[in-house]
């Protein structure tokens, strides 16, 4: 079912228990019988697609390299993974959401934090900033460029390169090909 549920969302974000139920070849009580509730099923879809981006993560990260390549390398996985799952947009909204979706983002913020620390000790970012400050404002810049394609006043492709260009003056990165 939650396959099903995964594969209908990216195409119809706005889809409803029936249709996920008849993607599933179940029966729409049985969907409930498992989620209870739409915000529940969604939920479950949100840790389902959390578990892809940390497993794709922990790939990219195996390539080591300068922190801010790694940086932005999860950052593109990451709106990657937004870009196939516009049901991402729906999650967040209730209070229950909002608390899930910040446990959902722990371990996300965990590896965040750790890649600003090694930029900082690096001399790659702005050492000044609190690493957790930056990371809460990285992690800002998304929901951001999220809502922005959301309400389309951005495309997928601008709010992605707004959201480099922000997440590296954030970051207090120098642009690498400018003149003294």
């Amino acid at each position: 079912m939650l396959d099903a549920a995964l594969r209908l969302l990216a195409e119809r974000p706005d889809a409803g228990m029936a249709a996920i139920a008849a993607a599933a070849g179940v029966t729409r009580q049985t969907v409930y019988a498992h989620f209870g509730t739409r915000d529940a099923l969604l939920n479950a879809v949100a840790d389902r697609i959390t578990d892809q981006a940390m497993a794709a993560m922990d790939e990219a990260e195996e390539h080591g390299g300068p922190a801010l390549d790694s940086l932005l390398r999860l950052q593109d996985i990451g709106w990657r993974l937004f870009e196939r799952n516009p049901v991402l947009l729906q999650l967040g909204s209730t209070h229950a959401g909002a608390d899930a979706d910040r446990v959902r983002h722990e371990p996300v913020a965990a590896r965040l934090t750790r890649l600003i620390e090694k930029g900082q000790q690096s001399g790659e970012f702005d050492p000044a900033p609190p690493a957790t400050w930056l990371v809460a404002a990285v992690t800002a810049l998304g929901h951001a460029a999220g809502d922005e394609v959301g309400a389309e006043r951005l495309s997928a492709e601008e709010a992605a390169t707004w959201l480099r260009t922000a997440t590296l003056a954030v970051l207090g990165v120098k642009p690498r090909n400018s003149a003294p």
